[in-house]
């Protein structure tokens, strides 16, 4: 099978991988696990590429699918919304430090216990631990000398424990729509929804052209939330969009694995492993404590300070019906300020011999 697929064009090889994820979605959700059309592909797709089949990702494909879920969860702050988000605002930048310091932490953690690794610095091991913007987290390693192997290897491990556990953690714990939201526009329109389609896609080429981290995400969301916050409701997003946009994103999760990651560092990555299970734990009681400060429920606020990434923890917090804005709102804020401050704090942490 892997001789056959190999022998394909690269557009046949996307389309046979887009097949094969379709059909684990479907199966996931006919088995009813949390977020099936998402972790079935991603699941799929990194277990054929380690078994080394040529399975084939896009990165066109997963802008789109970051287009969709961006523009599906700025549908939810209708003025209302927005109200309670801004009250939240003094628990959403504890969250922040939160994750700083977390990462700072765990950063610190894989530097005392990898010593031994070849070319191991400071840039490897903080940026590899940094929560948020695993993408912009590579890019920073490589510019301050870092190892951008064992800093994208560790983003990917962390992802993927993350996007597994805590759905089915919160699915066997029964934790669904304990704070729902409801998104502004309940109809889909056709008119309205090309024109939603093509405001949001051009906000989110801006932020690209711009150089912004995750355009597609927050562009669209921007753009839609503006609309939805000012009360213009143009469509709401077909079902089929958002399930696509899973499928693409588990894909684009999915096949960053391969024969080689597995032999690369094992050691790093049963460390990166241990170390993202632990992350978990704690920020599950960090949770619970700042769900008592702030009135909302745990599981909200455990999505919304939990070490995953922005498009993958929103997605379950839509499906799950667990506060989408609020998790919206702690994941940008938390991005934002991880992409803005990473590389400073990294530097000046160094100068004052933080770091070694």
């Amino acid at each position: 099978m892997a001789s056959a697929l190999s022998s394909l064009p690269r557009p046949a090889r996307i389309a046979a991988t887009l097949v094969l994820a379709g059909l684990a979605g479907a199966a996931c959700e006919g088995l009813g696990t949390p977020l099936p059309w998402m972790i079935g592909p991603l699941l799929v797709a990194a277990a054929g590429c380690v078994a080394g089949l040529p399975l084939e990702g896009s990165l066109v494909l997963r802008s789109a699918g970051h287009w969709a879920i961006g523009t599906a969860l700025g549908l939810y702050f209708t003025p209302s919304v927005v109200g309670v988000v801004v009250r939240h605002a003094a628990g959403i930048v504890v969250g922040i430090a939160w994750a700083l310091a977390l990462g700072l932490a765990f950063g610190l953690v894989l530097a005392r216990l990898h010593r031994s690794l070849p070319d191991l610095d400071a840039a490897t091991t903080y940026f590899a631990s940094a929560i948020g913007g695993a993408s912009e987290m590579a890019m920073l390693a490589e510019r301050h000398g870092g190892r951008v192997d064992l800093v994208a290897s560790a983003h990917s491990v962390r992802i993927l424990l993350v996007v597994i556990l805590i759905p089915f953690g919160f699915q066997a714990l029964g934790l669904r729509g304990l704070d729902p939201f409801v998104p502004g526009p309940a109809q889909v329109h056709g008119a309205g929804l090309m024109l939603l389609i093509a405001l949001t896609c051009a906000g989110s080429l801006l932020l690209q052209l711009l150089g912004k981290p995750t355009p597609w995400v927050l562009g669209s969301l921007a753009v839609a939330a503006t609309l939805t916050a000012s009360g213009i409701e143009l469509s709401a997003l077909p079902a089929w969009m958002t399930h696509l946009g899973q499928v693409f994103i588990g894909v684009a999760l999915g096949t960053r694995f391969s024969p080689a990651f597995v032999r690369t560092a094992p050691r790093w990555l049963a460390t990166v492993a241990v170390g993202t299970l632990a992350m978990i734990v704690l920020c599950a009681g960090f949770a619970w404590v700042l769900a008592r400060w702030v009135g909302l429920h745990p599981a909200t606020v455990m999505l919304g300070t939990s070490p995953g990434g922005i498009a993958e923890m929103c997605i379950t917090a839509k499906v799950l019906q667990l506060g989408v804005p609020i998790v919206t709102a702690f994941h940008v804020t938390r991005m934002a300020a991880v992409v803005l401050l990473a590389g400073p704090l990294f530097r000046w942490l160094r100068r004052r011999g933080w770091l070694g």
